[in-house]
C-alpha cells in the first residue's frame, strides 16, 4: 500500500511557475513508477508526465513539453512536478500516482493508487 498526498498547488499568473510535491507513504517508493497527471473541469483525467523508479526514464505529454519537469527524490519519498510558463490552459486538479510498471504508461489503468489531487488556477 501506498498513500500519496500532493501540495504546492494554488493561483499563479499565466507565465509564471509552481512546483508540485508529491509525498508518498511506505519504504517502498523507490520501487514504483510515479505520474503526474490532471483533470480540468468537464475534461477527462489526463497524464501529464511520468518517471521511472530510477528515475532514468522520463515521459511527458506533448502540451507541457519543454515547461514543466518531473523528479523524484528516492531518499525523501517524494515527487516533484516543476511547472514553468504557465498558461490558462494548465488550470486543473493535479494527481499524482503510483504504478509497478514494465514500460511507462500514459494510460490511468497503469497506475494502482492516486492521491486526492491538489489544485492549480493559471490566470491570464
Amino acid at each position: 500500500q501506498v498513500q500519496l498526498v500532493e501540495s504546492g498547488g494554488g493561483l499563479v499568473q499565466a507565465g509564471g511557475s509552481l512546483r508540485l510535491s508529491c509525498a508518498a507513504s511506505g519504504r517502498t517508493f523507490s520501487t514504483y513508477d510515479m505520474a503526474w497527471f490532471r483533470q480540468a473541469p468537464g475534461k477527462e483525467r489526463e497524464f501529464v508526465a511520468a518517471i521511472s523508479r530510477s528515475g532514468g526514464s522520463l515521459d511527458y505529454a506533448d502540451s507541457v513539453k519543454g515547461r514543466f519537469t518531473i523528479s523524484r527524490d528516492n531518499a525523501k519519498n517524494t515527487v516533484y512536478l516543476q511547472m514553468n510558463r504557465l498558461t490558462p490552459e494548465d488550470t486543473a486538479v493535479y494527481y499524482c500516482a503510483a504504478g509497478n510498471l514494465r514500460f511507462l504508461s500514459r494510460r490511468l489503468s497503469g497506475y494502482d493508487y492516486w492521491g486526492q489531487g491538489t489544485q492549480v488556477t493559471v490566470s491570464s
